[in-house]
């Protein structure tokens, strides 16, 4: 339940009423971070869990996240590395994955952006590289694979390619500003002012971006004064 793809992963599955699991660095009556005590919630009352090898109480240490990774990968028929810098739990769950012979993914990422170390260098050491689901589907055990397929649309919708910024129920002035920014490339506030037909602020421009954040859709840094996509 970390932050970020973690989070995003297990709301994905519960939009899809589907069991997820989350494995904690603490016990399993501290909620970390505390703004997912909804979605704790939303995944047992779903079928799901919440697993950890801490005592109850126990609050979450840094040191104690490390230790639950071999428990993720061991779980896992699989691991799918989205995003992972140098220096991060990320290569320690991959490195588990691969010690517990379970298949290792990774989405390909800019090569100047730092998150994308991990999957890039694991992707020139071997790891399946991912575009789109099917990429992972591909490779899972034929009961599971068919489990999850959906029998009305076994493959992707037409010639269409993935987006991360679904506008579907969005406000008319958040949808303009979706449409501005670009999948792996910083765009200047200003420069979404300047190109916005309807004139907004720089603030009220970071409102709507911190807006769309609470569904996962963008990320605002307004300390470098910079919106990205990701």
């Amino acid at each position: 339940m970390a932050r970020g793809v973690d989070t995003a992963s297990h709301r994905g599955a519960i939009s899809a009423k589907g069991k997820t699991l989350a494995v904690f660095g603490a016990g399993v009556d501290v909620i970390y971070p505390k703004e997912n005590s909804r979605l704790s919630e939303q995944i047992l009352a779903l079928g799901g869990a919440l697993i950890s090898e801490f005592s109850r109480g126990t609050f979450a240490a840094p040191q104690n996240f490390p230790i639950r990774k071999r428990i993720l990968s061991g779980m896992s028929v699989g691991v799918l590395v989205v995003e992972s810098a140098e220096y991060s739990g990320t290569r320690i769950t991959a490195r588990c994955a691969l010690e517990q012979n379970r298949d290792v993914f990774a989405v390909p990422g800019n090569v100047t952006h730092k998150n994308s170390w991990g999957p890039n260098t694991l992707i020139k050491q071997g790891a399946r590289l991912v575009a789109t689901w099917e990429d992972v589907g591909e490779d899972l055990p034929t009961e599971v694979r068919l489990t999850l397929t959906p029998s009305s649309s076994p493959e992707s919708q037409g010639a269409s390619s993935a987006s991360l910024f679904p506008d579907e129920g969005l406000p008319p002035h958040e949808k303009r500003i979706l449409g501005l920014l670009k999948a792996d490339e910083a765009t200047h506030i200003e420069e979404i002012v300047e190109k916005l037909e309807t004139k907004m602020s720089s603030s009220e421009i970071f409102a709507a971006l911190f807006e769309l954040d609470l569904t996962g859709e963008v990320r605002a840094d307004a300390g470098k004064n910079f919106v990205k996509s990701f």
